[in-house]
């Protein structure tokens, strides 16, 4: 069903073609009526081998000019039919461009969703990423101070293990001499030492 618009441009290019339906048998019916004068002057000076035509009767210019508005109605009727092809091949790619641009929206869309899941999944791992950095990092410090403990602990122990050992050779000596009032070259002393 046309549309008022349509059929507005419908009816425009229907009485554009009926006028120039009309002319064209107006034209034609000029064009018969002036070859039947040629011909029937042709006829005057000629040879008499030329058959000439006698002139048009009523009767005859009256079937002419229906003859003539039946074609033109043909014309119309082909007209009409010819626009009401033109008008469906044009709905039918007007329905189809719509279908394929919705179906392109579509898809627009849906890779624009995974674009912004792909986006946040990303700043997801990248956030993990930077939390397991920095708990690496964290492990790193606390296994350093801790080497360090153990480092300054292990000074001191040699430390004082080296002052025990002094402590106890004093200890030994202050022994020789109270004790024993030995000669620190006496070889019992240094057997037990």
């Amino acid at each position: 069903m046309l549309s008022e618009a349509g059929a507005d441009r419908f009816n425009h290019s229907l009485t554009i073609a009926f006028h120039d339906a009309v002319r064209v048998c107006m034209c034609s019916r000029r064009g018969l009526n002036d070859m039947a004068q040629r011909y029937s002057r042709a006829s005057v000076g000629r040879d008499e081998n030329v058959l000439g035509f006698p002139p048009a009767s009523a009767a005859d210019k009256g079937a002419t000019a229906l003859d003539l508005v039946y074609q033109a109605a043909d014309v119309f009727r082909s007209m009409e039919e010819h626009a009401r092809e033109t008008e469906a091949r044009a709905q039918s790619l007007c329905t189809s461009a719509l279908e394929r641009l919705r179906l392109a929206e579509v898809r627009a869309e849906a890779a624009e969703r995974a674009q912004r899941e792909l986006i946040v999944t990303a700043e997801h791992k990248l956030q993990d990423a930077c939390r397991a950095l920095q708990q690496a990092q964290s492990c790193i410090e606390a296994q350093k101070d801790k080497l360090t403990a153990a480092e300054l602990r292990a000074e001191l122990a040699e430390a004082e293990a080296r002052q025990a050992k002094e402590a106890l050779a004093l200890v030994e000596e202050a022994i020789r001499k109270r004790l024993l009032g030995a000669n620190p070259d006496d070889s019992r002393l240094t057997a037990v030492a």
